[in-house]
């Protein structure tokens, strides 16, 4: 199930790098013995194969939509809706008239989902389901997996954590009830279970791991896996809104001798993730990079970009900056020349938190799926021009209506002087 073609989704980017065993990547063409890819449905945005990404692209690019002020198409929130299933949980991808299957329903799709409805408005009945698939899909120690069933991850952790916040949900207050009736472990606990606190080296300290090690429990750290738990740390979601601005740098973690705790303090997580990605980005030419076995490093636009929206939310946009512009500079390599629906989605959300211009892309997303319907602020604004022109022309005629009937006062009283001198 993990492929290549899904890099901007959580758990999967994040199960490649760590190495996990995964299904087959899908090549550039299929071979003849390969199913064929589903049909691209209507109203989804992007022209690939959505067996692996279909929710997941349709719910950044409705958000990012929403963001920049444009109504999306109903077709496109309607093919959103209707991939839900009855039980609140949304799957990867689901085909016209199939029915759902639990163990195809993840966390991932959910949380996107979620806040992509949230961001829409109107969506209520379908966003309280999904809240409630969350909850009784959480590990017992606060963590979700990416299906259900399976140990949890700091990715799809994270994006429960921002699907929380979206839905006005206090993560302090999702846990499952622990043995005996005694309180289990909540999101934010589930969430610090991946993070690197003061046993770790100085220089990984706030980075996340994808997992612990199944042997050992030791915590490494991930690149995607810190980037993407980072707006959840800070106490965002999709779309990132905050105009708060920290006057300093991020904080690093704060490791007394002998007294740190062994866990990062929650209090203390978006800041201490903030210091190892600012870093991070000062030393890797302002980008992150996507190392994986027997494979050249390269740059890794998705956690890059996730690293831009976690420290903006900890109201680091400073930090975040040069990140957004390295971005920018090479968007057109990410994007695929703007048909990566995924990618320009994310773009958009980027340049929409560090208040960029978001007209281009904007353009590309829009042209990768339904027509948007009318955009109020943009009729608006396209109105206030002709009414201005209306208006001139109404002041220009005033003044001419104004100017022939003195002119024509002043003949009338030339000619009657004529007439008669005395006047």
């Amino acid at each position: 199930m993990l492929t290549a073609a899904r890099l901007g989704a959580a758990a999967l980017s994040a199960a490649l790098l760590a190495g996990v065993a995964a299904g087959p990547a899908l090549a550039d063409s299929p071979s003849p013995s390969a199913p064929a890819a589903p049909a691209v449905p209507d109203g989804l945005y992007g022209k690939s194969d959505p067996t692996y990404d279909g929710v997941w692209r349709q719910s950044l690019a409705l958000t990012a939509l929403t963001a920049a002020k444009v109504t999306p198409a109903d077709s496109a929130v309607d093919w959103l809706t209707g991939q839900q299933c009855e039980d609140g949980g949304w799957p990867s991808f689901r085909a016209a008239g199939a029915a759902c299957d639990p163990k195809t329903e993840d966390s991932n799709a959910t949380s996107v989902a979620i806040q992509a409805l949230t961001a829409l408005g109107g969506h209520q009945p379908a966003v309280d389901k999904g809240v409630q698939w969350l909850k009784a899909n959480q590990n017992a120690d606060g963590s979700w997996a990416f299906n259900p069933g399976n140990p949890g991850d700091a990715n799809s952790t994270a994006l429960a954590v921002n699907a929380l916040f979206a839905a006005r949900t206090d993560p302090a207050s999702v846990a499952k009830p622990g043995s005996g009736g005694a309180a289990g472990k909540n999101a934010f606990d589930g969430l610090a279970r991946f993070q690197l606190g003061c046993s770790a080296p100085a220089d990984q300290r706030g980075a996340f791991a994808f997992q612990p090690d199944p042997a050992t429990g030791a915590l490494a750290p991930n690149t995607l896996a810190t980037a993407q738990a980072a707006l959840a740390a800070a106490g965002g979601h999709l779309p990132v809104e905050t105009s708060v601005r920290a006057d300093a740098t991020p904080k690093p973690l704060t490791c007394a001798d002998g007294s740190a705790p062994a866990t990062v303090p929650h209090a203390e997580a978006g800041e201490a993730v903030g210091s190892h990605l600012a870093a991070q980005l000062a030393t890797g030419g302002e980008h992150l990079t996507l190392t994986m076995p027997g494979a050249e490093p390269k740059p890794d636009y998705t956690a890059t970009a996730w690293a831009a929206l976690g420290l903006i939310q900890s109201g680091h946009p400073e930090q975040a900056g040069d990140a957004v512009d390295w971005l920018e500079g090479q968007d057109a390599t990410w994007t695929k020349n703007g048909t990566d629906a995924g990618a320009v989605a994310t773009m958009l959300l980027v340049s929409h938190a560090a208040h960029r211009g978001e007209t281009t892309l904007t353009g590309q997303l829009t042209a990768l799926g339904p027509a948007p319907k009318a955009n109020a602020a943009a009729s608006t604004e396209a109105a206030a021009p002709a009414e201005k022109k209306k208006d001139g022309f109404g002041t220009f005629w005033m003044i001419a209506v104004g100017a022939l009937i003195g002119l024509g006062g002043g003949l009338l009283l030339s000619l009657q002087r004529k007439r008669n001198p005395k006047l």
